[in-house]
């Protein structure tokens, strides 16, 4: 009795199915990353003094690296709740900050005396957005990064190239931080997808808003520096 050979088909199913988890540190580093410039900001547009929010972000990373220290692979309610929590601490510390700069470019503040002192403001909380929106889009997409690992859903909330076309891909491919990363920074400079398309309807909103705060800073900013220098 001979047994029977694996169709391509079904071969191709398994692959799907495998569980295929990413690294921690790449996330971890951009929280810890975060966390830096955070502390670089200025204390005028900081939400709290300037330990508090990375002493939060520092308890929420070490609580979700030490319930999944390995690959990113287990799914669990509450391990996705502190990870959410995590991000939605980012993204407020960099949202207060970008408003609170805004306000300031506006109707005048100790930052914006100086261009100097202005261009690296403007900096750290454009970069910390960009780090913010990208680990939102990370979290959120297709059920989290753990729900990824366990294969793609038929209708993702992103469509990155190699899933139009499998062809640009091995078999089992996901999309990983350095993929959101990359799709945060292009985001705001070019102020639409460059790279993968926003099929749901928050990823929409999302990749709205942090166009209209990355164009907000940019040229508010750049236009308040050279008024200074001038």
């Amino acid at each position: 009795m001979t047994a029977e050979p694996v169709r391509p088909e079904a071969a191709s199913a398994a692959a799907d199915e495998e569980v295929v988890g990413e690294a921690r540190w790449p996330m971890a580093g951009a929280v810890l990353a975060a966390m830096v410039l955070t502390i670089l900001l200025p204390d005028s547009i900081r939400l709290g003094p300037v330990w508090l929010l990375p002493a939060i972000e520092g308890l929420l990373l070490v609580a979700v690296i030490a319930a999944d220290p390995g690959k990113i692979t287990q799914r669990s309610r509450e391990l996705r709740a502190l990870s959410i929590v995590l991000v939605a601490v980012l993204v407020l510390g960099a949202l207060w900050s970008t408003i609170v700069l805004i306000d300031h470019l506006i109707v005048g503040g100790s930052e914006t005396e100086s261009a100097g002192e202005l261009l690296q403001a403007g900096a750290v909380v454009w970069i910390s957005n960009n780090i913010a929106f990208a680990l939102l889009y990370w979290e959120l997409d297709s059920g989290g990064a753990a729900a990824r690992a366990h294969g793609l859903p038929a209708y993702p909330d992103f469509a990155f190239p190699q899933q139009m076309n499998p062809l640009l891909a091995r078999p089992g491919w996901r999309p990983r931080f350095i993929d959101y990363l990359y799709l945060g920074f292009t985001n705001a400079t070019a102020f639409s997808p460059t790279d993968a398309m926003p099929l749901a309807p928050w990823a929409k909103i999302a990749m709205t808003v942090q166009s209209v705060v990355s164009l907000a800073i940019l040229a508010l900013v750049i236009a308040n520096a050279v008024n200074v220098l001038t």
